[in-house]
């Protein structure tokens, strides 16, 4: 009789296993180019706001992004990250209260910034922002090459170095950068995409995130892949150039493409439930008002980031004001802890994901997902 307990107990468990393993967390890695902590943390700056050597119509953006109140100024400017993040999910990097988060990487600039995110490394070689391959191995690459992910890996980004950072050719993953033509195999929205694309008579290096989203948004509701990296571009484009009105507006539109994603992966079954957001951004910019526009090792404020995460395996923690320091080499392997994954490779070594309480383990358990709790006080 005991021998029927034991041989049903393990076949219980085998299928209690199997049922766990065969839907693993979906997780979406979102990136806007260059948008500083203090536009998250403070919403719109009134000293530049106010300047017209970067806004064209002073009182008209003050009447839209401006408030006395701080609260209802940042969400006038991000209404996604403050009504709904701030409530369900973890907001870090505010500095007022010494919650910092910073790139590892000494450049400051946007490919090493990428590098360090998706492979959990701050490589010591400067690469430039060009199309160079990158050979350090990504968590993307890692994820398409473990059982629940393989060939359910995808991304979409408006910069068109991104194929580059990525290893596109040796990555054996789907990768659409820049202007880069749709498959349209009878597909009339990558048709119209492309059709679009076509009709940009100046196509710089960064597509419209416009763009990019639709162009995502279209694989994700035909292909469902379980991993989406979405990487965003214009608000750095716009800071580039001074504009600080344009800044402020491609921020608020990429706080309205995060909101409709994430409605949408609320409404889809395949989706529902069981798919995390985590949102950063490469590198900081000017902390000074003459050098918001500015980036890169010689500026001040350039490696101050910040990181919004949602969804199962998160902890509805809102605003963090703690001390504690985090870098973005950590994102990488901390992607693999919500997938359950253990990442690492042999080529480099990976820096340790953000701490998880014991409280915070995650089941990949769809239903029954425990949040994170981070903890800042530990690298």
């Amino acid at each position: 009789m005991k021998y029927y307990a034991v041989v049903l107990f393990v076949l219980f468990n085998t299928l209690v296993n199997a049922q766990i393993n065969s839907n693993p967390p979906n997780i979406f890695i979102i990136t806007t180019d260059g948008f500083r902590w203090q536009e998250v943390f403070k919403g719109a700056d009134y000293k530049i706001i106010s300047d017209t050597n970067y806004v064209r119509d002073t009182s008209l953006m003050i009447e839209q992004f401006w408030s006395e109140d701080l609260l209802e100024r940042k969400k006038k400017l991000m209404p996604f990250f403050w009504n709904v993040i701030a409530k369900k999910g973890t907001l870090v990097g505010n500095r007022e209260y010494g919650n910092d988060v910073n790139v590892a990487n000494l450049f400051k600039i946007s490919y090493p910034g990428y590098n360090e995110i998706l492979t959990g490394f701050a490589d010591r070689k400067f690469i430039p922002n060009l199309t160079v391959r990158n050979k350090n191995s990504n968590i993307l690459e890692f994820l398409n090459n473990c059982n629940g992910y393989a060939g359910k890996v995808a991304a979409f980004s408006s910069w068109n170095v991104m194929p580059y950072i990525l290893d596109e050719k040796h990555s054996n993953f789907s990768v659409n950068s820049g202007y880069e033509m749709l498959d349209e195999q009878n597909d009339s929205t990558n048709m119209l995409i492309n059709s679009v694309q076509n009709g940009v008579e100046i196509k710089s290096h960064t597509r419209y995130d416009l763009l990019t989203y639709a162009s995502a948004k279209n694989y994700i509701e035909q292909k469902h892949p379980k991993v989406l990296f979405l990487g965003l571009g214009e608000t750095d484009e716009f800071a580039h150039k001074g504009q600080y009105d344009q800044y402020l507006q491609k921020a608020k539109q990429v706080d309205q493409i995060i909101a409709e994603l994430w409605y949408y992966v609320q409404t889809d079954p395949f989706y529902k439930g069981n798919t995390t957001f985590i949102i950063t951004t490469d590198h900081g910019r000017g902390s000074k008002t003459s050098k918001w526009s500015q980036h890169g090792f010689w500026v001040k404020g350039s490696g101050e980031t910040w990181m919004a995460m949602i969804g199962p395996g998160i902890a509805a923690e809102g605003e963090r004001k703690t001390k504690g320091e985090l870098y973005l080499k950590q994102i990488a392997s901390t992607i693999g802890i919500l997938a359950d994954e253990d990442f690492h490779v042999g080529d480099h070594p990976v820096a340790a994901p953000i701490p998880l309480t014991k409280e915070s383990t995650v089941t990949p358990i769809p239903t029954n997902i425990k949040p994170i709790t981070i903890n800042l006080n530990n690298k």
